[in-house]
């Protein structure tokens, strides 16, 4: 996929604001829009990643993993980002 790093950015900053609203009005984790609000930023920000990579060579600094090993729902999947010198960890269930 093939998109243009502005592009991709102004989007994500979108996802970023959109998830903020949601939040900051439902407050609860486990809204269905929470839950999508998190899912739209999460592709949002693939995106971004790979339309800097692609056109820059140049890898962001933190990536996201999805833990897929539960058999749970997936809306209870473990997300973490991690950045790339290993100094910062944030997990999604932690509080």
């Amino acid at each position: 996929m093939e998109t243009d790093p502005r592009t991709a950015l102004d989007r994500l900053i979108g996802a970023f604001e959109a998830f903020h609203d949601t939040a900051s009005l439902t407050r609860d984790p486990d809204a269905d829009s929470v839950l999508e609000a998190t899912d739209h930023l999460l592709d949002a920000y693939t995106i971004y990643d790979d339309a800097v990579f692609t056109s820059y060579g140049i890898e962001l600094p933190f990536d996201i993993f999805v833990d897929d090993d539960d058999d749970d729902d997936d809306d209870d999947d473990d997300i973490e980002v991690i950045d790339e010198d290993d100094d910062y960890v944030f997990d999604e269930d932690d509080d």
